[in-house]
């Protein structure tokens, strides 16, 4: 079974057993006791505990349910455009099992805005979700705004946060978008539509692991001249230094982004340089190689305020955000 299939085949299956009568019932019984006394509040929002699932796991809001039985306290839905598109072709998710991480190159694969929002308004209570949001293949970089815009238009009444991507490195010229200017223009345009609509969320941007500390700088200088809410460190890596995977095996997999352990330092390395440059002035959600309790303490050590997991799930097993939840500090 390919990585991709395997992926889909699980949650369905997982889907199904929770529907077995008194097992969704066991399960909601133990997230409730995990999450005594584990409340943080960021952003003015308040997540029942500080672990999270990362964007790109549930790209159409389809196993919200689901998800909310394994013990997250929140759940990051997306990326999701404003129209469907299938995303770049097959194959294009990879394990690099010895090296515990994952090469993907899915490009925005979701069926868009719509459906979306119809299987949102039917989210389960108490679950925080979060709103991924990014532009179309097809949209040229100059016109970005209009998609961004769109998509918070949709879902701001269904989600309870916002996170700009403009960092993956497999749609063609998003990354352009992290220049100051492009982003800063970006931003401006969705915090600006943002806070049109009654009850205001917050708005995250997620950010490369391989920014360089000068475009690190001005990422704090945009969030906190935009009014931007927080940050979301990070996404996947071009990179492949100190991969154990035998070079030759990775190159015929082809180009894509690198995420799970082996971004792992690197991902601490930019939340500690954020959270240290902006002196705490904004939350920063730590992703990136968090597959154990020391990974995760990691981050917060590091000055994140939440963790998001996703890579782990697939070599951890869905217990790893119970797990997470009751042995962080």
């Amino acid at each position: 079974m390919t990585p991709e299939r395997a992926h889909y085949a699980a949650m369905d299956w997982f889907v199904l057993a929770s529907r077995i009568p008194g097992v969704s019932w066991w399960l909601r019984r133990k997230v409730r006791q995990q999450n005594e006394g584990k409340s943080i509040e960021v952003a003015g929002l308040k997540f029942p505990n500080r672990v999270g699932l990362a964007a790109g796991f549930d790209k159409d809001a389809k196993w919200l349910d689901a998800l909310a039985l394994l013990g997250f306290g929140f759940v990051e839905i997306g990326t999701v455009t404003p129209r469907a598109q299938s995303g770049n072709p097959k194959p294009r998710l990879f394990r690099l099992v010895e090296d515990e991480g994952v090469l993907n190159r899915m490009g925005f694969n979701n069926e868009g805005l719509v459906p979306a929002v119809a299987r949102l308004v039917r989210r389960p209570d108490g679950l925080v979700v979060g709103g991924n949001i990014g532009k179309n293949k097809i949209t040229p970089n100059d016109r970005a705004a209009e998609d961004y815009v769109a998509c918070v238009d949709a879902m701001h009444a269904h989600v309870d946060y916002f996170v700009v991507n403009v960092s993956s490195p497999n749609t063609p010229g998003l990354r352009a978008l992290q220049d100051k200017e492009p982003l800063t223009s970006l931003l401006r345009a969705v915090v600006k539509r943002n806070d049109g609509h009654p009850g205001s969320r917050p708005v995250f941007l997620k950010i490369a692991p391989d920014l360089t500390d000068g475009q690190l700088d001005d990422i704090v200088d945009i969030v906190l001249g935009e009014g931007v809410d927080g940050v979301v460190a990070t996404n996947t890596t071009i990179s492949r230094d100190d991969l154990v995977t035998d070079a030759e095996a990775v190159s015929a997999m082809g180009p894509g982004g690198v995420s799970g352990a082996p971004v792992r330092e690197r991902a601490t390395e930019v939340v500690r340089y954020l959270a240290s440059k902006s002196q705490g002035q904004f939350p920063i959600i730590g992703v990136g190689g968090v597959d154990s309790v020391e990974a995760a303490q990691e981050k917060l050590d590091a000055g994140a305020s939440l963790v998001q997991i996703y890579s782990g799930m697939i070599y951890q097993g869905p217990g790893l955000p119970s797990r997470l939840v009751q042995g962080l500090t």
